[in-house]
């Protein structure tokens, strides 16, 4: 298991996220082998595998139950685990070659519309803000999160050499190692350039000189965590904590990036590209948001469709 987490994390380049999930898996799948008394990757049949899968969605010794979505990734890392040690040679066969987790089922991203975005961003302060406030920085980086469609590792992670705000673009660095450069709107790169000239160098100034182009109030790169915070605390100012929106989180306003992008006519692809997507196949939940958009207007609309 310890090779395969090092090959995940030298060759593929899985996210320190990722890795942690698989690693947990991982651990509860060779505890099921080991108190059914199987010690040995070479001796594991198929039954074995489903088994331990089936018993994740039913629960079982005291653990929970996993989700649909939480069985499939375990599956992952289990069918994984045995490509690999038959191909290196610790197992003869691949136990779980065969195996198929089940689909999660296909539900529609949230997003919010441009109305709520915009309450969302004016919540966060004015760039023009005077003195060195993090309403400032605040603004910056939800303009930046919904401007560029990054994730929000991608945005605490960025650089700020990795800026141009002359040419309009950011460089992001997605799962996998891999790169990308997106524009950047110009709100975003207003709200950028006040942060940027007028609240992060007293912000550096209290800490250890962090590249990053998000600092928190002692100099250091913003946290995940702490980004949280800040759309948590804008969505409440907002109203937006009671919209049908569940938790307004990071992702949304990628969600939200993406949604609108396709409803202004950007084609599938682009977006794929623009959010660093591997396939096209995960950008393209995407158009079922955009095709029930089109369904509302067409029910409103047409003289037909109308009740």
């Amino acid at each position: 298991m310890r090779s395969y987490l090092d090959h995940l994390t030298v060759e593929r380049g899985l996210s320190t996220h990722t890795l942690r999930s698989y690693r947990r898996d991982l651990n509860r799948y060779l505890d099921t082998l080991a108190q059914a008394g199987v010690r040995d990757l070479a001796d594991v049949t198929p039954a074995d595998v489903t088994g331990h899968l089936a018993a994740l969605r039913a629960g079982d010794g005291g653990q929970p139950r996993l989700s649909v979505a939480s069985t499939a990734r375990a599956a992952s890392a289990v069918r994984g685990l045995h490509r690999f040690a038959a191909r290196e040679g610790y197992a003869g066969v691949d136990a779980a070659r065969d195996i198929r987790p089940a689909a999660p089922p296909r539900r529609l991203p949230r997003a919010l519309d441009v109305d709520q975005v915009e309450r969302l961003l004016a919540a966060a302060g004015e760039v023009d803000r005077p003195g060195v406030s993090l309403e400032v920085r605040d603004r910056a980086l939800l303009e930046f999160l919904y401007g560029t469609g990054a994730r929000i590792s991608e945005a605490v992670g960025a650089a700020v050499d990795d800026l141009d705000l002359d040419a309009g673009v950011v460089l992001l660095r997605g799962k996998g190692g891999r790169q990308r450069i997106v524009p950047v709107g110009r709100y975003a790169a207003e709200a950028l350039r006040a942060y940027l000239t007028r609240v992060r160098p007293a912000l550096a100034a209290a800490g250890r000189g962090s590249p990053a182009i998000f600092l928190n109030a002692r100099g250091g790169q913003l946290s995940r965590q702490s980004a949280w915070t800040v759309l948590r605390r804008c969505a409440g100012r907002a109203g937006l904590a009671d919209t049908g929106v569940h938790a307004v989180s990071p992702h949304t306003l990628r969600h939200s990036y993406a949604t609108h992008l396709l409803d202004g006519g950007a084609d599938v692809r682009v977006v794929q590209e623009l959010l660093g997507h591997a396939s096209v196949t995960t950008t393209q939940v995407y158009t079922l948001v955009t095709v029930d958009r089109l369904r509302e207007v067409y029910a409103l609309a047409h003289p037909r469709a109308r009740r």
